[in-house]
């Protein structure tokens, strides 16, 4: 009785974990979906932040992940893989949020919305550096030390 309980638990982790990194295509698609996010995010937040700190924060998202955009372009064309446009839609939500704020209001949405956006991409990056397919991997783990880096900032400036 006791091993029919836990071998679907077992298997449910196994699933689990297995299923904790994207196949390539997916995760280059998600990866430049999310760059052009952070790009776009991060020029508003330039233009707009009521900081120094949010500003410059705004220049350096925008500069870091134009940069890593075109790493994920090239790896996508090696892949031969179709990217597509535009931003993901919570950063598409967020964007059409954030347009409509000022001030200190502006500052204090953006930077909760790049605190739990970059945690999100760091678990993703995380699983992708650790079983996904050997480029993906690569690319995944010489990432990570920078969005770790934009975490940290964003978190600093919360305070």
């Amino acid at each position: 009785m006791r091993i029919r309980f836990l071998l679907p638990l077992a298997a449910g982790a196994l699933a689990a974990t297995a299923a904790a990194a994207a196949p390539a295509p997916a995760f280059l698609k998600s990866a430049a979906q999310g760059d052009q996010s952070e790009v776009t995010l991060g020029n508003l937040a330039a233009q707009r932040g009521a900081s120094s700190g949010v500003r410059d924060y705004g220049r350096r998202l925008a500069g870091d992940h134009g940069a890593h955009l075109r790493k994920v372009q090239g790896l996508a064309r090696q892949m031969r893989v179709a990217l597509p446009g535009g931003m993901k839609p919570d950063a598409r939500a967020a964007y059409r949020r954030l347009q409509g704020l000022r001030g200190g209001a502006f500052d204090r949405m953006f930077v909760q919305h790049m605190v739990a956006d970059h945690r999100q991409d760091i678990g993703d990056y995380e699983a992708q550096a650790k079983s996904g397919d050997r480029q993906t991997a690569a690319l995944a783990r010489a990432t990570l030390p920078t969005l770790r880096e934009h975490l940290r900032i964003a978190e600093r400036l919360s305070h």
